[in-house]
């Protein structure tokens, strides 16, 4: 990416413009791009639209925003006036139908991305409705789309929601080219080539685009759309090959045919080094939410990051169920401490700062620097993981670099604690022989609870899931108490869970239980498996098949036993007690019903048929009567007992919570 001129910088340092009153204020007759985004409008690097905004004003180019436009008719889409080289339209930091819908298909009462935190402010499909929008309002215009939802959605892919393989985003939006990954190199590239009149059908050789032609000459074809919407096997191939070529470095242009045209992929880009990293973080953000949302209590997304430091970018962990390799890439690339040390300091001038950092990380907190010197050329390797099945022997591991910040934002005036709350690679940190970041990161980073992500316990699931066996977890929990333990700290790990995983059966789920059972663990929070759009994990829901292999996969997918095995997790919740022990029963494990230390449940006498479960939707419970040590006299003492405490302290006003007075 070009460094930005700053003769060319305009002199208005405020929000971007969200109004025809706004463009008149700062005296524009015309404006280049108009920026279309699902989410609400937040100054922040932490949100795609403000970095890609803010770089393309760095550059000397006039930028409207328009967060969450009314989808319903093209008029909104006009507030603005037509621009001069283009229209930019991304769904917004989260894929539109995962903000939007539960695993279990419920619709998500909240969106934290909107005003006061609430649910409908923008269409599902959010990339596609947009488009076809700004071809009714505008017609032929050059329209960019980018993002999470279109990085993700760039090749024929498997789509939960509609329980079925769909075309390419770029078929179904109309839009001219696709920009896939962070997106700053891209858009900083088409911006120029259309500000100095070339045609957007002409642009075609920008890495990290997608764009659709008639012939697939001189590129790499992969499995059709019509192939892999009629063979899984096909559909598993095309997404082996999508993975394979996604290094900068060696990857090849793709092609993948749509009823006879092709959707192609150039390469992707390179990452962008420390200095360009340095640049884009340094930009002017406003650095909080827009304040025409004020009146409804302002961006919950922001809460979170407002105070965070984004360190770094990339993952070369690269678990299945993450789409981190396929949108970021593989190599991690670093700020300098430099520009994260004036970060902090500009946030302790913050009135709303007291003191506390959140988090300084990234996708993962502890990788500072490329896997290995290989990575960055074209001898990486296509095929191999740096930390799966085991650590590449040639993967360098050292914490000191990340260690060496830590120490300087902990010493500037008016910080008072600095925290480490993204993830941190539990296994890549018990690959270094130096305890000293751990030691560290204990005494001073963290709260009380370290979350880490195990995921699962049995190891036939990890390795679908591309993590370390769980023997390592293992090592790594004896290490975090023997460090407490020598600091006179009493701290805990919180372990993310993931239930229904591809290669997960019940007996796989009884085993995780009966090792939460064993060390006490209660997990009030736990992920069902979500199959989404880029993932290896989504390709083996949907095939039943992993793609590197080609071997057979088990696939939970009925609700009923996506429901059991979500339960064993939180076997001791009482609302879980019959799907518990229907697991239990249908894995053969009767011995884990008893009143022993080893058990998961008591044994219950079923009175009557009624008080089974009388039906189940998404495979949860209806309604259940009896629990966990509870009968039916003890129920009805304590429902008189309420009955009498209402009638003296008077008429209760409905607060719309729960049951309506009835």
């Amino acid at each position: 990416m070009k460094k930005a001129d700053p003769n060319k910088r305009p002199p208005y340092s405020g929000f971007l413009p969200v109004s025809a009153e706004d463009m008149k204020e700062r005296g524009w007759d015309h404006y280049d791009f108009l920026y279309i985004t699902g989410d609400a409008y937040v100054d922040h690097p932490s949100f795609g639209h403000a970095i890609i905004s803010r770089v393309l004003e760095s550059r000397g180019y006039r930028v409207a925003i328009l967060p969450q436009p009314d989808w319903h008719s093209a008029e909104d889409i006009k507030r603005f006036g037509r621009p001069r080289l283009g229209v930019l339209v991304t769904a917004g930091n989260i894929d539109s139908m995962v903000n939007h819908y539960t695993v279990s298909g419920k619709k998500r009462r909240d969106d934290a991305y909107s005003p006061g935190n609430r649910s409908g402010c923008r269409p599902d499909r959010a990339t596609i409705v947009y488009c076809n929008l700004v071809r009714e309002a505008f017609g032929r215009i050059p329209l960019l789309i980018g993002g999470v939802e279109a990085s993700l959605r760039r090749f024929a892919h498997y789509d939960y929601w509609d329980n079925k393989v769909r075309r390419s985003i770029l078929f179904d939006s109309r839009a001219d080219l696709l920009m896939y990954g962070m997106g700053e190199r891209q858009i900083a590239e088409i911006a120029d080539l259309l500000g100095s009149g070339v045609d957007i059908g002409d642009i075609t050789t920008v890495a990290g685009t997608c764009f659709i032609q008639s012939h697939a000459d001189g590129y790499k074809v992969i499995p059709s759309y019509e192939e892999c919407v009629s063979d899984k096997r096909a559909y598993a191939v095309s997404c082996r090959e999508q993975y394979r070529e996604q290094n900068p470095y060696l990857g090849k242009a793709l092609a993948q045919e749509h009823g006879g045209r092709f959707l192609i992929q150039n390469p992707p880009q390179s990452p962008l080094d420390t200095r360009e990293l340095d640049e884009v973080y340094e930009l002017p953000y406003m650095r909080r939410p827009h304040p025409m949302y004020d009146k409804y209590g302002g961006i919950k997304a922001i809460e979170e990051v407002k105070f965070s430091i984004s360190a770094n970018r990339g993952c070369y962990g690269s678990c299945s169920f993450c789409a981190l390799a396929f949108h970021q890439g593989r190599i991690v690339t670093s700020r300098s401490d430099e520009s994260m040390i004036r970060e902090a300091e500009l946030m302790t001038k913050d009135a709303d700062f007291k003191g506390y950092i959140h988090d300084v990380g990234g996708p993962t907190a502890n990788f500072r620097e490329p896997a290995c010197e290989k990575q960055l050329t074209k001898g990486a390797c296509a095929d191999r993981q740096c930390l799966f099945p085991k650590p590449c022997p040639n993967m360098k591991i050292d914490h000191s670099k990340y260690l060496g910040l830590l120490r300087k934002l902990r010493k500037i005036d008016g910080v008072k604690k600095v925290f480490v709350r993204s993830g941190i690679r539990f296994d890549y940190l018990m690959a270094d022989r130096d305890d000293t970041f751990f030691r560290e990161l204990l005494k001073y980073h963290v709260s009380g609870q370290l979350r880490v992500a195990p995921e699962h316990i049995s190891d036939n699931v990890l390795h679908c899931m591309g993590k370390p066996e769980n023997a390592v977890y293992e090592r790594f929990s004896d290490k975090f108490r023997r460090l407490n333990d020598k600091l006179g700290l009493e701290q805990y790990i919180v372990p993310y869970l993931m239930s229904s995983h591809p290669g997960s059966t019940v007996s796989d789920a009884v085993k995780l239980a009966e090792y939460l059972n064993k060390h006490k663990i209660n997990p009030r929070q736990v992920q069902d498996f979500y199959p989404t759009p880029g993932t290896i994990s989504t390709c083996m829901y949907y095939t039943g098949l992993d793609p590197f292999t080609m071997k057979e996969v088990y696939v939970a997918r009925s609700p009923k036993e996506k429901a059991m095995q979500r339960a064993l997790l939180q076997f001791r919740d009482e609302d879980n007690y019959d799907l518990v022990k229907e697991a239990l029963l249908q894995a053969g494990r009767e011995d884990l019903i008893g009143f022993g230390r080893e058990c998961l449940i008591p044994p219950r006498k079923i009175k009557n048929d009624h008080t089974e479960r009388k039906g189940e939707k998404h495979g949860k419970t209806a309604e259940r009567k009896g629990s966990f040590g509870q009968n039916k006299e003890r129920a009805e003492r304590r429902g008189k007992k309420a009955q009498r405490t209402r009638n003296s302290s008077g008429s209760r006003r409905n607060t719309g919570r729960g049951r309506s007075g009835k």
